[in-house]
């Protein structure tokens, strides 16, 4: 397959082009109360082509291989015609030449599972879930997701590397009178079926919280001090900053690169951050990126200083700085752009119960429940959380809602956990200026951390 994506694009008159071939397998079942809605296993093929030359650049998307050739051709003309009307050049950092096949070989390999098995397995959480008291009704769904990729491009770049990822995910409803309550729930995230084995009891426990929910109390509006667990942690660090980590979304944007300059110090001695796909084992691992790139950990914030970002090869060029790996491309329709893979917040020394003690009167906050930032304003919900009085934890609260401004609550984080976690669901919608690409290898983890103030909004 690699001497054959070379020779569509060997001969073209251009700067430079490069070819992704790629086989998609996508496997769904999905449960809604007692009610099997979908079982789905589907397979795509296809590929995607870009092409510099003349200071210009143009992309295209093709189904059958026999296509490529001649589209190559069509898609070198664009660029030309493109370039001739562009008010700066393209440029392109420079990388080696990678060669080789990094394909995959989980020790309990999903693909290895029969359809009807892993409808079976959707059942089980699913009916588990339905039988216990209050619950009302459920959204379960098993979703794998498998992409074995092809690489090459004019420079020497040759390269097949696989994708694999798999997830049981759920909402579970509960109802108590009027009040109807709702938790979401996620199994797996890598490629190892193992990890969504065995998962009843931890099920149980979030059902639990479902339950009690029903009797928590509205959470009090105010500006006060909160501590965030790992999941509501990675979902801010990744949402409120990672996304301005991405070179192509600040790379037009003159007040957000004056703001996060390199050297620019964002937090206290106490945080770090980086990006880290060499996690092969979380959701957003990976070997190569989708321009054939190697990569590599960044490090975007160490001891509260910005020192890094992520990359294509465009934006390395443009910022003078480090290519870092972070080109990806959900399917053969799209063409690659800046994503984040595994964001976290690296461990601190804080415990979870110092942190509880030096609160006089806050919030705990407990798992993501969706949310949205603009620029740098951010507002995300909790599943649920827990009031804080004189250095203990209190009733549960329901309702909750934080938002803020990135750079002033970046400086309040005051305390950093010693219990990194990443979340078991990866994914991330992002446009970068074409159509949305919806994401599933995207991780994110942080350990507790505490805030000295954020905003919290609720109905009281």
């Amino acid at each position: 397959m690699k001497d054959s994506l070379a020779q569509v694009i060997s001969d073209l008159p251009v700067d430079y082009a490069d070819i992704r071939y790629e086989e998609n397998e996508k496997t769904l079942v999905c449960y809604e109360g007692n009610e099997l809605r979908e079982v789905a296993a589907t397979s795509t093929h296809g590929g995607h082509l870009r092409a510099y030359t003349a200071d210009g650049k143009a992309i295209a998307s093709f189904s059958r291989l026999t296509d490529a050739r001649p589209l190559a051709h069509a898609t070198a003309d664009s660029a030309r015609l493109v370039g001739s009307r562009r008010d700066h050049p393209l440029r392109m950092a420079p990388a080696p030449a990678e060669r080789g096949a990094f394909l995959l070989s989980p020790r309990n390999d999903p693909r290895r599972l029969s359809l009807k098995d892993k409808q079976d397995l959707t059942q089980h959480y699913n009916s588990l879930i339905l039988a216990q008291p209050q619950v009302v009704t459920t959204d379960c769904q098993y979703d794998e997701f498998h992409s074995h990729r092809f690489f090459v491009n004019t420079e020497g770049t040759a390269v097949e590397y696989e994708l694999l990822i798999v997830n049981i995910v759920g909402l579970i409803v509960v109802q108590e009178g009027s009040l109807v309550e709702r938790v979401r729930f996620a199994f797996g995230g890598n490629d190892d079926l193992a990890n969504l084995l065995h998962r009843d009891e931890e099920l149980l426990e979030r059902v639990g919280h479902a339950r009690q929910l029903l009797s928590a109390v509205p959470v009090l509006a105010g500006a006060v001090p909160v501590i965030l667990d790992p999941d509501e942690a990675g979902v801010f660090i990744h949402e409120a900053f990672g996304h301005l980590s991405e070179a192509d979304g600040i790379q037009d944007n003159p007040s957000f690169r004056a703001r996060l300059t390199l050297g620019t110090r964002l937090g206290r001695p106490i945080l770090s951050v980086s990006d880290d796909p060499t996690l092969l084992d979380r959701p957003g691992g990976c070997v190569v990126d989708d321009e054939g790139v190697r990569a590599v950990r960044t490090r975007l914030i160490t001891a509260g200083v910005l020192t890094g970002r992520l990359h294509s090869r465009e934006t390395a060029a443009e910022f003078g700085e480090p290519l870092s790996g972070n080109m990806r491309a959900v399917d053969a329709e799209f063409t690659p752009i800046v994503r984040m893979s595994n964001i976290l917040i690296e461990p601190g020394s804080a415990t979870f119960e110092e942190m509880v003690a030096s609160i006089d009167d806050g919030y705990y906050l407990v798992g993501a429940k969706g949310g949205q930032t603009s620029g740098d304003q951010f507002s995300f919900g909790a599943q649920w959380g827990h009031q804080i009085h004189s250095g203990r934890l209190g009733k549960m609260v329901r309702d909750v809602n934080m938002s803020g401004e990135l750079f002033s609550t970046l400086e309040g984080i005051s305390m950093v956990g010693d219990d990194l976690k990443f979340g078991e669901r990866g994914g991330c919608g992002k446009g970068g200026g074409g159509p949305m690409q919806l994401n599933r290898k995207s991780g994110k983890g942080a350990p507790h951390i505490k805030i000295d103030r954020v905003t919290i909004g609720g109905t009281r």
